[in-house]
Formats: C-alpha cells, sequence, structure tokens
C-alpha cells in the first residue's frame, strides 16, 4: 500500500466574497490536483499533508477537519491518500521541478480545472466542513 496525505489548501478571497482553493500543476502528470504526496519513513500522515502543502505551494497552513480518504491503484498498486481542509497561513510559490504552477480559484472554477474526478468530490466535503465549521459564511 502505498501511503500519501495531502490538504485541501484555501483562504479568503482577496475580494472578501467567499473563499479560493489552491491548486498545483504537476508537470510530470500534466495535471491539476490538490498538493499532496507519499509519506516519508516514520512520518505522520498530518505531518506529511502539512510538509507536502508547504513544499509543493510555499505556503504554511493551519490543518482543519479530516477529509474524506481516496484510495485508487497506481501502476497495480494500491494507494491511499488522507486529506485535510487547510487554511492557508502565509508563504508565496517558487515554480520547481515538481510543480510549476499554482492557482487560486474560487470553488466552481477548482472543480472544472481538477483533472481527477476523485479531486472534484472532495471540493464538496471541504465545502461542508468550513460551512459546519463555521469558517464558511
Amino acid at each position: 500500500m502505498i501511503l500519501a496525505a495531502g490538504c485541501l489548501l484555501w483562504r479568503r478571497s482577496p475580494s472578501g466574497e467567499g473563499i479560493e482553493l489552491a491548486l498545483v500543476y504537476r508537470p510530470k502528470w500534466a495535471d491539476w490536483s490538490h498538493p499532496k504526496g507519499k509519506l516519508k519513513r516514520g512520518e505522520g500522515a498530518q505531518e506529511a499533508a502539512v510538509r507536502e502543502v508547504l513544499e509543493e505551494t510555499g505556503m504554511t497552513c493551519e490543518l482543519g477537519t479530516e477529509l474524506p480518504t481516496v484510495r485508487y491503484l497506481v501502476e497495480g498498486r494500491p494507494k491511499e491518500v488522507r486529506y485535510w481542509a487547510a487554511k492557508a497561513i502565509h508563504g508565496s510559490f517558487e515554480p520547481s521541478r515538481e510543480v510549476s504552477a499554482i492557482a487560486w480559484l474560487p470553488p466552481a472554477a477548482t472543480r472544472h480545472r481538477l483533472t481527477s474526478a476523485r479531486d472534484r468530490e472532495l471540493v464538496d466535503a471541504l465545502l461542508s466542513a468550513l460551512r459546519a465549521s463555521g469558517d464558511l459564511r
């Protein structure tokens, strides 16, 4: 089993209306996705999620509610990715070989930009969690 963790990174929209989510573009896979990555030896899932957000987006974050876990096959091997809602605190993006671009988009645009259907389903889970916590009004 490949173990990974990631976040649906969000911030308040600069306009003050609603929120935006961060998506990363990974040239190796030619896809737009939520920041995520494999756990390192001895690393917990929450620790890995925060590290991956920082490495892929340049942002520090505050973890919130755990979101649904996603399971799928990668080259015939099972992969499990645990996700959390994560509020962006501060930082700035620097392109790398792994992630060449980042996009901050409102939820509806996020759904359209995401490459994988399983990533789109997580957007609804995030919005429900933010409503329940009072972070989304």
